[in-house]
């Protein structure tokens, strides 16, 4: 056997080792971002199971504004509608589920606001229960997708990485979408009294 067929043999032995460590490396951080968009999507639904109970106690109040009832029972309908497949997280599918889910904070945030017209609720036990736990799930859903945020970044700085990027794009593997702010969130909202 000659020292050129050895080499090459050598070479291409290497490469295949550092292909499988870099493949197996993105496996693994794929399942991690796949695993943290499943937690958002957990924090999302308990929001979306938690709405049906705050619309029937405040549908108990007398003359409450039906149109504002309305407007959150469709946006979580649209909010519950709008999924993505862990393997589709690109930036413009991860848009269209934050708009989505935008839509129902802002109808959501109306409907508490009208709440304050109406004293009989904001005493009403079972209704602060579940403002409490509606925050509460706010906040998780924060946590989470602050939590998602990170291990995109992890993956994405993987597949963009010498000589990673080389076995993704062989491999299939894309960069991931992040959730960033909504639109408006850098004005602070204006409060008249």
């Amino acid at each position: 056997m000659s020292k050129g067929l050895i080499a090459v043999i050598v070479v291409v032995l290497i490469l295949g080792f550092v292909g499988c460590g870099k493949y197996n490396g993105l496996v693994g951080k794929d399942e991690v971002v796949k695993e943290s968009w499943a937690k958002v999507e957990s924090q999302y639904q308990r929001r979306a199971d938690l709405i049906p109970n705050l619309v029937s106690t405040v549908k108990g109040a007398a003359d409450f504004e039906k149109s504002t009832l309305t407007a959150v029972i469709e946006a979580r309908a649209k909010a519950t509608q709008t999924t993505i497949n862990a393997d589709q997280l690109t930036p413009e599918n991860i848009s269209k589920f934050q708009a989505a889910q935008d839509q129902l904070s802002g109808s959501l945030s109306r409907l508490l606001v009208s709440v304050e017209q109406y004293p009989q609720l904001k005493a009403n036990q079972n209704f602060l229960e579940l403002q409490a736990q509606l925050e509460g799930t706010e906040n998780r859903i924060g946590v989470a997708r602050n939590d998602f945020n990170a291990v995109v970044k992890d993956y994405n700085q993987e597949v963009r990485t010498f000589p990673t990027n080389l076995f993704a794009g062989v491999f299939g593997f894309s960069q991931k979408g992040y959730f960033t702010a909504s639109a408006g969130s850098d004005k602070a909202p204006t409060v008249k009294f």
